[in-house]
């Protein structure tokens, strides 16, 4: 794990989160710590953000579908692309350099008991991020995530125990969008595009991880119960 570093700042009188880089991290030690996050937040510890990059990963999700899957595991095994079945919501996604995913964990009752208001939360979130690159995102209705256009740019899919979120958001930075075509994204007939892809330019990963931090602080600062 390299580059890891905490930053810290405090939303509220009642919510403290840390923001911990990971930096490009396998899916899984990613995943473990998650899970060692939430047992902290739980017990009472400190909210957490982590930010990383991952290897390219396919996830399945409670929803998913092995037909979702458009190559066979030999080949995907060939081409260094593991699959994890995971305790999330939703369907298919891929992981991969490039993309910055983003797993916040808190306790929900500290805003609202309401998985969808907190997706809503995740949504208006990224939609500000990318009006910061003078793109115009937006929901498609009956789904989850971020669009542009009719391309999504934006996945997402969380997990809740006792009212702690984990998984979260997969931003696509200047991810290599043909990896894409190894999966049915979200089990939708549906392309991927990204920031880079959009504006023509690459994109720094940091500048888009600070604009994550401060759009989420705004929104949930706004949000407290």
């Amino acid at each position: 794990m390299g580059g890891v570093h905490f930053l810290e700042f405090r939303m509220s009188s009642v919510t403290n989160f840390k923001i911990q880089d990971l930096g490009l991290i396998a899916y899984q030690e990613a995943y473990q710590l998650q899970k060692q996050v939430v047992k902290e937040v739980m017990d009472g510890g400190d909210s957490r953000i982590l930010l990383c990059e991952h290897p390219p990963v396919i996830t399945m999700g409670r929803m998913a579908k092995e037909e979702h899957i458009l190559f066979s595991k030999m080949e995907l095994n060939a081409r260094g692309i593991d699959i994890e079945y995971i305790d999330r919501g939703g369907d298919i996604t891929l992981h991969a350099p490039g993309q910055l995913v983003v797993y916040p964990i808190f306790n929900l009752t500290a805003y609202r008991r309401d998985l969808h208001w907190y997706l809503r939360c995740l949504e208006d979130i990224v939609i500000a991020l990318l009006a910061d690159f003078g793109i115009v995102g937006r929901r498609e209705p009956g789904q989850t995530g971020v669009w542009v256009d009719n391309r999504k740019a934006v996945s997402m899919g969380i997990g809740v125990k006792r009212w702690v979120c984990f998984h979260g958001v997969g931003i696509n930075v200047n991810t290599d969008l043909n990896l894409f075509s190894y999966i049915q994204p979200c089990g939708l007939n549906v392309e991927m595009t990204s920031i880079s892809h959009i504006i023509g330019r690459s994109v720094e990963m940091d500048q888009v991880k600070a604009k994550f931090v401060h759009h989420f602080q705004r929104v949930f600062q706004s949000r407290e119960e």
